[in-house]
């Protein structure tokens, strides 16, 4: 473990690293107006500004969770910082529309990379216990601050600056963070003579994960059966049973299955899909609110997030006291309960309204996220061998991705069918608008009440559940 002294450091940029990926989900939303409008995007063109990073991120976690786990996390965690900082700086020097697509997608790639050897890095730098709960809690605060934060930066730096600084704002934190890695984190890798990648698991599933995250991208704007979305999305489904076959083939797979059959591991990926799904889409829907229908700027809209940015942090001060009362699947459950009473309260919300009504919902939410979003990942790597953090960390993130990706697309998808039409939220009136979006926030709540049916039936530990853990590995 890594000694006290460089323990307060090596949080510090672990945190950093969180905090960047979060701000990058939210920050590009305010800048995208006046992106389109010097690079000359269309509205379909525009939204390969987002998908681009969602399709990279998305595509390449699980072979991220496998080459920290066999080069070492700290080294991908360098390599990952490297290609994002990369992306980062490109995007911003970006005078064309596929040069700052491209640019997106290197930033994606470096996420990708980036999130399972981070949270490696947590397990393997701080001991198992109050100490990492709190190293998590701290990890988890930081993604609910940077996406909150996210907004009213980008709004400040896109008024004052230009979108270019959206960008520019990663390059010195991951410049700083490239530099102290070496120093404050401790190197962790499978103890393993034989480094063998699994080359066509890793091709298969990245493929195949692309292809479907490109299918719940692209169906709910061109039709869910259009061939230019559900072709893709075939063959995506085809490589994904492929990769099966190969991984039960092969010597050494890219994902031993044996470990989804340690419940905590796979009841914490099904959270987090769940997780994603309702409280992942908060943003874009509270975002739409905001800016479409209290007209606010992107600086007020910001603003507005503060009350659950300050939720979130007094959440994850709670954590700790919370396992200990009532574990991990009583956490869980309980942010998942709460979750659904802050997403109902935010039904209320009226045409005419102020951002003082957004305010008690979204401090319940803020709660209820920290709890979920630090034990989530507390529960995934209970059980887990020390050489399997960086896989079991990737399958988690990726149960988070695909499930935003999911839960936005159904929510689109029951919005349209419910009030007969194909138009885009953002071309609706003010009155239309706010009931569409009362709707989501009905959906998020019962995905959430979901949610803790789940928790109590995947994550419920027994006595035994750590012999029974180590026994699976064995």
């Amino acid at each position: 473990m890594n000694s006290t002294r460089h323990k307060g450091l090596a949080l510090t940029i672990l945190a950093l690293s969180q905090l960047i990926l979060a701000l990058d989900y939210t920050i590009i939303f305010v800048a995208l107006p006046s992106l389109a409008a010097d690079l000359g995007f269309s509205a379909n063109q525009l939204q390969w500004v987002i998908s681009a990073f969602s399709l990279a991120f998305g595509g390449f976690l699980l072979i991220g969770g496998r080459l920290s786990d066999l080069l070492g996390r700290r080294r991908m965690f360098i390599i990952a910082m490297g290609i994002f900082g990369l992306g980062s700086l490109l995007g911003g020097l970006a005078d064309s529309q596929l040069f700052l697509i491209i640019a997106r997608g290197l930033q994606g790639l470096g996420g990708a990379l980036l999130s399972p050897a981070t949270l490696s890095l947590i397990m393997s730098n701080f001991e198992e216990g109050p100490e990492r709960n709190r190293a998590l809690g701290i990890w988890a605060a930081m993604g609910g601050v940077g996406m909150s934060i996210g907004l009213l930066l980008g709004g400040v730096l896109t008024s004052f600056i230009g979108w270019e600084a959206t960008f520019f704002v990663n390059v010195p934190i991951a410049i700083f963070v490239i530099i102290l890695a070496p120093i404050t984190l401790l190197e962790s890798k499978a103890a393993s003579v034989k480094r063998h990648f699994d080359a066509a698991g890793a091709i298969s599933v990245t493929a195949g994960m692309i292809l479907i995250v490109n299918y719940l991208i692209q169906a709910p704007v061109v039709g869910w059966l259009h061939p230019s979305a559900i072709i893709p999305g075939i063959i995506g489904a085809i490589l994904l049973l492929l990769f099966v076959v190969i991984e039960n083939r092969t010597r050494d797979p890219l994902i031993p299955f044996r470990l989804f059959r340690i419940r905590s591991l796979t009841g914490a990926a099904i959270t987090a899909a769940l997780f994603s799904a309702s409280f992942g889409t908060l943003y874009y829907f509270l975002t739409l609110y905001t800016q479409e229908v209290l007209h606010y700027s992107a600086i007020q809209s910001g603003l507005s997030f503060l009350p659950l940015t300050i939720s979130a942090f007094i959440g994850a001060k709670l954590i700790n006291k919370m396992l200990a009362t009532v574990g991990t699947a009583g956490t869980i459950a309980s942010g998942m309960g709460l979750g659904a009473i802050g997403f109902m309260l935010l039904t209320q919300l009226s045409e005419h309204g102020s951002a003082w009504g957004i305010i008690p919902g979204t401090v319940i939410i803020g709660i209820g996220q920290a709890f979920i979003f630090t034990t989530m990942f507390i529960a995934a790597s209970t059980g887990i061998d020390m050489k399997e953090q960086g896989v079991a960390s990737a399958i988690v993130s990726t149960g988070q991705q695909i499930g935003g990706a999911i839960g936005l697309a159904v929510i689109m998808a029951i919005i349209s069918a419910s009030l007969g039409t194909n138009a885009t939220l953002e071309t609706m009136e003010p009155s239309d608008l706010t009931g569409a979006i009362h709707m989501a926030f009905i959906i998020d709540a019962v995905i959430a009440i979901i949610g803790i049916l789940v928790s109590f039936i995947g994550l419920k530990q027994k006595k035994a559940a750590v012999m029974e853990a180590k026994s699976l590995r064995e």
